[in-house]
């Protein structure tokens, strides 16, 4: 039952994938071509997302059901339309210097400019997510009431620097201006990528810090006026921001397969549904409290995915690779977690 809309949209998504395949070339072959990428980049999403749905659930617990059930219906809106087709849009829009039909119309008719534009945004938008997310992951890391430890004499100690104020802000920097100088070389990039580079990662650790400030003023206002039954809204928003830094990587290595935005769109959208699908099952069925690393293994995997996007800032790194190493940690996490359970019960 938690994933029947998802098992739904896919067949709608996927009908509708065929359908602009036959429109696009016309031919079987093609068709079949189209079908199978909307099929694979929704593999793709879920592989890459799959640590997201971990964190989301880890957040989403503590929201009343009513916000609960928004994330599921107002985030899927947000996260398909917004992340999935706006998005890419907008990127455009701005790199280009054109209007918003216009892009529309490149999308449509020139998907191979479209895709160049989108591949010239990698940088900024790189430096971007990764710095959301792996403030996401060191806010986890650093945490002086953290009792629970996946590998303990790393987490121990970082649990311990949590006491010094800004810790994980100093350490955020100081991965900044190492990247920075690592792009500083001019023989091979231009003088201006470390920069935007520069800019872009501080503009995603402004955002992470005013989403932290926003989302608890407006939880702590809706507490002391409507009582902490109507809280939630801070939480979402925190969430549909982390949930668009996840995007990033996924929506920007989609070209890679395909040129076409609404092939992208419906791909990566068919696995944003699973993937809040799985959030919802994760929170309601209390698997996190069952398997006590899981939530390690996930934050852990967002520290790599963060790194990963740093480095593909100069090196091209295979999706494929992204989303298995994510998942691999997971699995190693669960195992782990049911290895402790057998300990506890023998």
């Amino acid at each position: 039952r938690y994933f029947r809309w998802a098992f739904i949209l896919t067949l709608v998504g996927l009908a509708l994938g065929a359908w602009l395949g036959w429109q696009s070339t016309g031919t079987l072959g093609g068709t079949a071509t189209i079908f199978m990428i909307c099929a694979v980049l929704a593999v793709l999403e879920i592989s890459l997302s799959f640590d997201n749905a971990i964190v989301n659930a880890n957040k989403l617990k503590t929201m009343t059901p009513v916000w609960q059930k928004r994330f599921l219906t107002w985030g899927i809106v947000i996260a398909v339309f917004g992340m999935r087709i706006v998005f890419p849009l907008l990127v455009v829009v701005i790199a280009a210097g054109i209007g918003p039909i216009d892009a529309i119309v490149m999308a449509a008719t020139r998907p191979q400019d479209y895709a160049v534009i989108m591949h010239e945004a990698r940088l900024p938008i790189a430096a971007f997510g990764g710095t959301f997310l792996m403030m996401v992951a060191l806010k986890f890391f650093f945490d002086q009431e953290k009792d629970v430890h996946w590998i303990g004499w790393l987490e121990r100690h970082l649990s311990n620097f949590a006491a010094i104020k800004g810790i994980e802000i100093a350490f955020m920097l100081v991965v900044i201006l190492a990247f920075s100088y690592t792009l500083a070389d001019a023989s091979q990039t231009e003088m201006n990528e470390p920069v935007s580079f520069v800019y872009s990662a501080i503009y995603g650790l402004v955002t992470f810090l005013l989403v932290e400030v926003v989302g608890g003023f407006i939880d702590a206002s809706q507490q002391s006026v409507r009582s902490a039954a109507s809280g939630g809204l801070g939480a979402f928003i925190y969430l549909e921001v982390l949930d668009a830094s996840f995007s990033f990587d996924g929506v920007i290595g989609a070209f890679a397969l395909t040129q076409n935005l609404f092939v992208i769109a419906i791909g990566l959208g068919i696995g944003a549904m699973y993937v809040r699908s799985m959030t919802i099952m994760l929170v309601e069925k209390g698997t996190l409290a069952e398997y006590r690393y899981l939530e390690h293994g996930a934050f852990y995997a967002i520290l790599i995915l963060s790194l990963i996007m740093f480095c593909q800032t100069q090196i091209h790194i295979p999706e494929v690779l992204t989303g298995l190493g994510g998942a691999a940690l997971i699995g190693i996490s669960l195992w782990s977690s049911i290895l402790h359970n057998k300990r506890e019960w023998n």
